[in-house]
């Protein structure tokens, strides 16, 4: 049908396919060639060798006398989350503080019971304190119509998206995108360390990883990349994008690691904005971002202009609540728009678990100083081949337990290796 269509009706043949045939034809092709020049525009940079190396790839003799950096653990929780709380604190004491006493600052949005507090104070050896969060840190903002923004709530919780009907879960999204860096508590601090209640670190950290930061020039670690729920943010890439482009900010290769380019040729690209998660080219984002519960950061780069900046846009707009915007997106699509991807670390030789997810590295053949006195005689998992585990009590046959998708793509631009198509497919469920 289409060769008849293309031949023509009258008898003396083919009128279309004398005067339309090779215009369709040079249409067609020059569409594909925009398409393949707009995403070669978006492909990420191979730098030319490894930005962002481990900083030991064996245990170390712990410092115990060199300079700290001014650095704190900061935790968020709840009287009720005594247990939980104290379970993560032991386990980062046993594998860490115990050598480098690092203070940990408990936040809540209530007083503190007694028990919470004498527990703590007999466990952390760099010493606890416990603050309570301004309201005006942690409640809806003055401006909001707060009827308006509860109802918003209850409606996103009947719709069943992820923890979108807790009120306190919008308030603490907001106030770890922003409020949080700005607290007083914090202000005598240049790194903080998150940690969450339910936390278990599975291998000893022997050096310290503040001193590291501050010496490679990093702003920000993490342990874990996960994708988004989209439903939770539909229009979040779209504020970030437009706000990138009404500053001139330029296109980093991490910020290129988080879309992914339209295979629709212009001008038509455009119409794909419509649809969520995209910008208003239509290119999407790839919902990839770094899981906050984990990270070690610098409070100078959060408390700075351009991110500050970038929080009080974000905030005016009502995502906050009308959505549920999480602080893990937010960091992480900030990161992508501000700063180059060398100053992101992934501690990779890091063992956690939070929820059911977890990275687990194997241990480093040869490098567990069975004879430290430091560090102590207790049992670990066997070393493997090309491990960079520090004892880690976790089997490093299985180095972690969620799909890769997202770790390979925002450690793309740091990293020579590329894995090729299929890679990339068993990437998406392993």
């Amino acid at each position: 049908m289409l060769r008849r269509f293309l031949r023509g009706p009258s008898p003396r043949g083919g009128w279309i396919a004398r005067y339309c045939r090779f215009p369709l034809v040079v249409l067609l092709l020059a569409a594909m060639a925009e398409v393949w020049l707009h995403r070669r525009h978006w492909a990420v940079r191979q730098p030319e060798h490894e930005l962002d190396e481990p900083f030991y790839r064996t245990c170390q003799e712990p410092a115990v006398d060199a300079p700290r950096e001014k650095a704190a653990f900061v935790m968020l929780a709840r009287n009720k989350e005594l247990f939980k709380a104290l379970k993560t604190v032991e386990s980062i004491e046993k594998h860490f503080n115990q050598w480098f006493h690092y203070p940990i600052v408990f936040l809540n949005d209530e007083p503190w019971s007694d028990d919470f507090i004498s527990s703590m104070n007999a466990t952390v050896s760099g010493g606890a304190r416990f603050e309570i969060i301004p309201k005006d840190k942690w409640l809806f903002p003055e401006w909001m119509d707060t009827a308006d923004a509860k109802q918003s709530i209850a409606q996103q919780g009947h719709a069943g998206i992820l923890y979108a009907g807790m009120e306190t879960y919008h308030h603490m999204c907001r106030f770890y995108s922003g409020n949080f860096y700005t607290l007083p508590a914090l202000q005598e601090y240049d790194w903080y360390w998150r940690i969450e209640p339910d936390v278990d670190f599975y291998c000893s950290i022997t050096y310290d990883p503040f001193v590291e930061m501050a010496k490679h020039n990093k702003v920000y670690g993490f342990t874990i990349a996960l994708p988004e729920e989209p439903r939770t943010c539909p229009s979040l890439f779209r504020e970030m994008a437009d706000y990138k482009e009404q500053n001139g900010f330029r296109t980093t290769e991490l910020w290129k690691a988080m879309v992914v380019p339209s295979w629709v040729p212009w001008p038509f690209r455009s119409l794909m904005a419509m649809f969520r998660l995209r910008d208003k080219n239509g290119d999407a984002w790839n919902k990839c971002h770094y899981w906050s519960n984990f990270e070690i950061a610098n409070l100078a780069f959060f408390r700075g202009k351009e991110y500050q900046g970038l929080f009080e846009h974000l905030d005016r707009s009502g995502g906050f609540y009308y959505e549920r915007w999480g602080d893990a997106a937010v960091h992480a699509l900030a990161l992508g728009m501000l700063v180059d991807s060398e100053r992101v670390h992934h501690f990779e030789d890091l063992g956690y678990r939070h929820d059911w997810f977890y990275q687990c590295p194997a241990n480093a053949p040869g490098g567990q100083l069975p004879d430290s006195k430091l560090l102590g005689d207790y049992k670990w998992s066997p070393e493997r081949e090309g491990g960079l585990g520090c004892r880690c009590e976790c089997d490093g046959a299985k180095t972690r337990n969620y799909a890769t998708y997202c770790l390979n793509r925002l450690k793309q631009p740091n990293t020579t290796k590329r894995i090729g198509f299929f890679g990339w497919l068993y990437s998406w469920f392993w």
